[in-house]
């Protein structure tokens, strides 16, 4: 009993020791999964170590030691691996076998033999993480076993056997119960660091949640501003910063009386950043390099913002104490800036999609309007002389097909607008082909009041006409149609004409073939599925009664009142 309760003492000691390691922030990180050689090697050195230390701190027995040498290098192993347990239990094996004694050989051997079971166990045993139980088992076991080489190699036979009567017990319970200690004392540490990270990175999640509808827009002084103020409700920073560049965008929090939107950036470690494109920490307000004798920042880090590869601006994190930036902080900070950068690139992506279709969209009007203007004027003409009062009702069409024609192509419009629009192109088309071209448009007063991109039906009707009716001597008749259907409006233009090879069109429409000169119905298409979604794009199919039916629908968000129904023949 008086050995028994010696070695707890000691091992205490050792465990003391391990738990004011497990404070060290180096000592936590060497001990995370997918260790570097570099960070085995110190990991071996530190349990051998306090293998070494196990070792002076045991109690003299009949010409050897009773000691708790064997529990760094069973844990290491536990967590390192087998070659960690290996090589850390020759470090303090090697050391117990240049003490000396009859046991010498023997413990040198032990010790080594017990870390690699450690990493061995570590490496066969499939929970994760490791229970404390198969830990004391382990460690029992061990014990055991170094009592078996002793016997086994220690002379003379009958020393040994009076030593391990004596130690064997108390060794095995005690160092068993300090290695399981020491397993839950490290697991808690590195459940503690799983935990920040995780705290870390839902703050993160929650403030990329709250801030893409503003950074969506790209970079400017009010998305700045509504970034900054949710970053630090929710991280509790005393100040926060974004910059475009070299100049200031917002500035909330500490030192915002001298950091204004608007101003060249004042700190020397913002403007390394801009250089750099690397993350910069400064734990002083020397480091920070503010010009402003009175600055309250303290300590910051500061994070360049990346679009296609070019550094773009920067975020910046403040304390108004130094040295307050800590690893988590860091680690932040990091996170922001990786998904800060992200948006912007989806925005900029945004950008330039929204560019392509509107030029697009200039394109197809550039396209139809000249061939449409002079077919148009040739028409009026020849109505001139005949009847005056209908040539001027058709320039009053064309004046206003022209205007629409320059409304911004981004701007959604209702659909009665949408069909005033086709109502004055038809007009004039009526105008010009005469009884050939018949056309009825039937809109229900619900589905009128629904949103749509402008320019939508006009390329259809158009495509309606000249490939489908045109061909006939004899013409045909164009139906458009829009009703409300299970909360959506669903529109149909559909001809009596020749008809369309559908499996073309498919492929136009799904991005086989090439557009060609049909980018009237490639870009509708494109636009109603860009803006809301795949299943809202145009669908063709062969009219029963001959010709071809073009169909969509609309989504029922977006209503707006008009008073305005259409319900007419034309």
């Amino acid at each position: 009993m008086p050995l028994f309760i010696s070695l707890v003492e000691r091992m205490s000691v050792v465990i003391t020791l391990a738990f004011v390691l497990t404070r060290s922030r180096i000592f936590r990180k060497l001990l995370q999964e997918q260790a570097t050689p570099y960070q085995k090697t110190l990991l071996i050195i530190l349990f051998g170590l306090l293998g070494i230390f196990g070792s002076y701190t045991g109690i003299p027995v009949q010409d050897a030691l009773a000691n708790s040498r064997v529990m760094a290098p069973m844990v290491g192993g536990l967590f390192g691996g087998p070659l960690v347990g290996l090589f850390s239990g020759l470090i303090a094996g090697g050391h117990r076998y240049f003490l000396g004694g009859f046991t010498a050989l023997a413990c040198g051997v032990s010790t080594t033999v017990e870390g690699l079971l450690g990493g061995l166990i570590a490496r066969i045993y499939p929970r994760r993480p490791l229970p404390w139980t198969v830990a004391f088992i382990a460690g029992f076991i061990a014990e055991g076993l170094q009592m078996l080489i002793i016997l086994a190699m220690a002379r003379p036979f009958t020393a040994a056997w009076s030593l391990v009567k004596i130690i064997a017990w108390p060794m095995m319970l005690v160092n068993a119960t300090g290695i399981a200690l020491a397993v839950i004392i490290i697991q808690n540490v590195l459940r503690e660091e799983e935990l920040a990270g995780a705290v870390q990175a839902q703050k993160a999640l929650k403030i990329a949640n709250k801030t893409l509808p503003y950074l969506r827009v790209g970079l400017n002084n009010v998305s700045a501003r509504q970034t900054a103020m949710i970053i630090r409700e929710i991280t509790g920073f005393e100040a926060v910063a974004i910059t475009a560049g070299d100049e200031i965008l917002a500035h909330i929090g500490a030192g915002d009386d001298h950091h204004r939107p608007g101003q060249k950036v004042l700190t020397n470690a913002t403007l390394q950043a801009l250089a750099t494109g690397k993350i910069q920490v400064a734990q002083a307000a020397t480091e920070i390099g503010c010009h402003h004798r009175q600055c309250p920042l303290k300590a910051a880090v500061v994070v360049p913002l990346h679009s296609r590869g070019k550094v773009i601006g920067t975020l910046k994190l403040y304390h108004t104490r130094a040295n307050a930036v800590g690893p988590l902080d860091l680690e932040l900070a990091a996170g922001l800036g990786h998904l800060f950068s992200t948006q912007l690139e989806l925005a900029e992506i945004d950008r330039q999609e929204q560019l392509v279709a509107r030029a697009e969209i200039r394109a197809l009007q550039s396209q139809i309007n000249p061939h449409f203007l002079f077919n148009a004027l040739n028409t009026i003409m020849s109505v001139c002389r005949l009847d005056p009062d209908k040539a001027r009702q058709l320039l009053g069409y064309l004046g206003d097909f022209f205007r629409r024609n320059l409304q911004h192509p981004d701007r959604p419009i209702t659909l009665a607008t949408e069909i005033e629009h086709v109502r004055s192109y038809l007009a004039i088309e009526k105008a010009r082909f005469g009884p050939r071209l018949e056309v009825t448009i039937e809109v229900d007063p619900n589905a009128a009041n629904y949103l749509l991109p402008p320019f939508t039906l006009q390329p259809l009707v158009e495509n309606a006409v000249k490939h489908g009716l045109l061909p006939r001597r004899e013409g045909g008749r164009i139906t458009i149609t829009a009703r409300e259907v299970g909360g959506q409006a669903h529109i149909t233009v559909s001809d009596n004409g020749v008809g369309i090879n559908l499996d073309k069109v498919n492929r136009l429409l799904t991005g086989e073939a090439d557009k060609g000169n049909n980018v009237g119905l490639v870009n509708v298409n494109e636009r109603l599925r860009l803006l809301y979604g795949p299943e809202a794009g145009l669908r063709l199919s062969s009219n029963p009664e001959g010709g071809t039916r073009v169909e969509f629908f609309l989504p029922r968000p977006g209503r707006v009142d008009v008073k305005e129904v259409v319900n007419c023949a034309v």
